[in-house]
């Protein structure tokens, strides 16, 4: 029998593909070529080839050790993440379809990769990698769309900061510019980035749309057009690269951290997301309320309520996360409640037929968090979960008139013991997935727990007598 790689390699139309790559290779001079794929923690990782090889590499692929999945990581104790010395080598396989010229160096080009077991392997060689969590969302976005007849499609708010460089070059935690929010002569400074992030986006393939200064310092959100999942979370991860390539070029640190600073807005990466079928927008409503979200539309809602603590892990997924949410009056979603444009609940309906997901940060990986929002919303129709009349008040004034409304967990602790208690999300990260996530986010958390910071220090020094 034929193993997923095989039949990945010998699918049909991909040999022709394959033939156009080396076409657009010879034609626009490409000498080099990576080979990549995501971390779990949304890194890219990969190897990078001369462009002599493709025909070799596209049939056969690149091996690299397990533990790149995990960004090849020690956890405290000195043991590598997810995969000891011991283990195989993966095996990388481009889709063609995917490979791209980069603007910042036309010479070299990039392709997405899946990753497989490897062939040598005793136990399911040349299966599908599970801790490949960009070849997980595809397969979760098939194995949703063969049951339902729907699939995910989704557009992401990705903020980040600019920040200036020391004269060492390295990152300050000082922004370019003042925190205005929607200010156009703030967003005039930062223009020659936005020019170049724009101008790359777009030969990328990114549908460039709009984009504004938010309100902390240096401080913008540049936006893309909405897409299916899977190809929405590969812009993101293409976005992301762009803005390294660019403040490479001019100077400056683009940073993705969730909270660099205390007392302004953090960076936030809201998911808007939709159901379809076929080209018909799921979620539309069917009753004469233009605001009401379709029956399907509400059981998906109430497939994320019943699943945002564990939901919380993957989309708020670092321990920074959290300082996001406990620096209060910046319309942080700590309240675990929906609306019709409320952003003091963690989701709301942001237009007919979208919602807005909002307990996302720009540290998320986009992988996860889509396999996750598609594993939550598939329980939610499946067991047709009411999630409740929505909250049109200001979620503090509700509160203050006597409403029961849950937080979110407050801390990453919290809410990895929500996700290793949640079957249903778990199921988003499947096999070796899941272990390596909570293995390398477990870690993360513990070593937090075990450092004494700056704030232990000035609370406690001379706590006594």
């Amino acid at each position: 029998m034929a193993t997923d790689l095989e039949r990945f390699v010998e699918a049909e139309g991909r040999a022709e593909l394959v033939k156009e790559v080396r076409r657009r290779i010879d034609a626009e001079g490409i000498r080099y070529i990576y080979y990549q794929f995501p971390s779990v923690t949304g890194r890219i990782m990969g190897k990078g080839v001369p462009a002599e090889h493709w025909e070799t590499i596209a049939a056969k692929g690149f091996q690299l050790v397990y533990g790149a999945t995990a960004n090849l990581f020690t956890d405290r104790h000195g043991n590598y993440i997810g995969y000891g010395p011991e283990a195989a080598e993966l095996v990388g396989i481009p889709e063609p379809e995917t490979f791209q010229p980069l603007p910042w160096d036309p010479k070299v080009a990039r392709v997405w990769c899946i990753c497989f077991r490897n062939r040598e392997e005793r136990e399911d060689p040349g299966a599908f990698l599970t801790s490949d969590c960009r070849g997980n969302l595809k397969r979760m976005q098939a194995a949703f769309e063969e049951a339902t007849g729907l699939h995910l499609r989704a557009g992401t708010e990705p903020e980040m900061m600019w920040l200036k460089l020391k004269d060492d070059g390295t990152p300050s935690v000082e922004g370019m510019t003042k925190p205005y929010c929607y200010h156009i002569d703030q967003f005039s400074e930062l223009q020659p980035i936005i020019h170049k992030v724009i101008e790359y986006g777009q030969f990328m393939g990114l549908d460039m749309i709009q984009g504004d200064h938010e309100d902390a310092p240096g401080q913008i959100e540049l936006n893309f057009g909405f897409d299916r999942a899977e190809r929405t979370a590969d812009n993101l991860s293409t976005f992301r690269q762009i803005c390294k390539a660019v403040g490479r070029e001019l100077g400056a640190f683009p940073c993705f951290m969730p909270k660099p600073f205390m007392g302004v807005s953090a960076n936030g990466c809201h998911h808007n997301i939709s159901l379809w079928r076929g080209d018909e927008n799921a979620f539309l409503p069917d009753t004469d309320d233009p605001q009401k979200p379709s029956q399907i539309g509400l059981w998906a809602i109430g497939g994320i309520m019943e699943h945002l603590a564990a939901l919380t892990a993957v989309t708020a997924s670092t321990v920074n996360s959290y300082r996001r949410l406990w620096d209060t009056g910046f319309w942080a979603p700590v309240f675990a409640d929906w609306g019709y444009q409320n952003r003091t609940t963690a989701l709301r309906v942001s237009a007919p037929g979208r919602f807005e997901y909002r307990s996302v940060d720009s540290a998320v990986n986009p992988y996860l968090s889509m396999s996750a929002l598609i594993a939550a919303m598939w329980d939610g129709i499946e067991r047709k979960l009411d999630p409740g009349e929505p909250e049109e008040r200001n979620i503090y004034e509700a509160m203050e008139a006597g409403k029961d409304v849950k937080r979110i967990p407050m801390t990453f602790g919290e809410a990895l013991d929500a996700l290793e208690a949640d079957e249903v999300i778990k199921k988003a990260l499947p096999g070796d997935m899941y272990r390596v996530f909570m293995h390398y986010k477990r870690d993360e958390w513990e070593r937090y727990c075990a450092t004494v910071t700056d704030w232990d220090v000035n609370e406690y020094l001379d706590v006594l007598p």
